[in-house]
């Protein structure tokens, strides 16, 4: 096990406190947003993991609410950019204008709305791929060129983008290259009977909920700095290559289904989203080095539904594949999940034993799963 920097009391003290932490951000936030608690974990998991996050439902649920929310529990820049079809690069990014000064004209650098810490892309793929392109730099290298000359995003930069599923006149589907910068995509569900309810107490009321701030910069880039500190075994982290491999199709460890109907696998980030989310979960639970239960349980979730889950948990976790499948009629990433999950439930013990085939490693996970705590499906 790669051994952490810090002392092991130390760090369980400071893991304390980042639970101590996560737990007052999602209560600030739960003042104002009612139910979806797996959202907005998820939300929190991609923030301290040092990810981007997209939100995707339909219009009315909250989805704009919740960042909103969160950018008032942390003491952060916060900037809000609604994506039209007419929006240009420029207007995001900023531009270069002349202005006029004592020494007559000068050029000067002007910034836009993405130089901000929290950065909300309101239904972002009403925008043009041109458009969308225009944050590509700054969600993975957090900086900005223009004009030749590139400048340096304040850290954190936390991108969270919202995009309406049921409309296709004036949308513009995100480009895969765009797709993969996110850490996350969790679908927003309806509430339920109780939680509309009091939606209804608290908005027709006059009722003002005052949200209080948790974490500056400093803070959250401490714990992001924990997260990426807390250990992880060779053979767990081998867990995780395994699943990601899993994916492509004519590989190694590729199952059946993905021979048939996929024709290109997770990226790399997919394995670095399982392992950086799998560590906050490890934290979460009190621990300092990740379990297989944790990578398990990476936000392998179509959040807000809840079926038990097969080993579809782990493809969502993996951003629905990021894959292209070969099945006209299974043409994104939910179906090739529907397809590979009954497989991956049977694959995903021979990867945890991979010295056991067979019955063997069928008995053996028979027992680690009488205490694995099941995932969450995806819908």
């Amino acid at each position: 096990m790669r051994p952490m920097s810090t002392q092991t009391g130390s760090i369980e003290a400071e893991a304390q406190a980042f639970r101590a932490s996560f737990e007052k951000t999602r209560a600030e936030i739960a003042k104002a947003v009612v139910g979806h608690k797996e959202i907005v974990e998820g939300v929190l998991v991609c923030l301290f993991a040092g990810g981007h996050c997209l939100l995707e439902g339909v219009p009315g649920l909250g989805k704009t609410l919740l960042i909103r929310s969160l950018s008032q529990a942390l003491h952060l820049k916060f900037s809000r950019v609604q994506f039209t079809p007419d929006l240009m690069p420029a207007d995001v990014t900023g531009t270069t204008i002349v202005i006029e000064t004592d020494h007559g004209r000068d050029f000067q650098f002007r910034k836009g709305p993405l130089f901000a810490q929290i950065v909300l892309a309101d239904e972002i793929n009403r925008a043009t791929p041109k458009t969308q392109s225009s944050m590509l730099e700054a969600m993975q290298e957090r900086s900005v060129t223009v004009g030749g000359n590139t400048y340096e995003l304040e850290k954190p930069f936390f991108v969270m983008a919202t995009q309406n599923p049921i409309e296709q006149e004036g949308t513009y589907p995100l480009p895969e290259a765009q797709l993969d910068r996110f850490f996350f995509k969790l679908v927003v569900g309806y509430s339920s009977r109780e939680e509309l309810s009091t939606i209804l107490d608290r908005t027709t009321t006059g009722e003002s909920p005052k949200i209080e701030r948790v974490l500056d910069a400093e803070g959250i880039l401490r714990a992001q700095r924990l997260v990426r500190s807390v250990a992880i075994a060779p053979n767990v982290q081998d867990y995780a290559v395994r699943m990601v491999l899993a994916t492509h199709p004519g590989g190694q460890f590729a199952t059946p289904m993905a021979n048939q109907f996929l024709r290109f696998g997770a990226s790399p980030r997919a394995a670095q989203t399982l392992v950086l989310g799998a560590k906050v979960k490890a934290l979460l639970a009190g621990r300092t080095a990740v379990a297989f239960d944790d990578i398990e349980h990476r936000e392998g979730r179509r959040a807000g539904q809840g079926r038990a889950a097969k080993g579809r948990a782990v493809i969502a976790g993996m951003k629905e594949f990021r894959a292209s499948v070969a099945h006209p009629h299974r043409a994104d990433g939910k179906a090739a999940a529907e397809a590979l999950g009954d497989d991956l439930d049977i694959r995903r013990h021979a990867f945890m034993f991979p010295g056991m085939h067979g019955a063997g490693a069928a008995h053996a996970a028979h027992h680690l799963i009488q205490y694995q705590q099941r995932a969450v499906a995806v819908a």
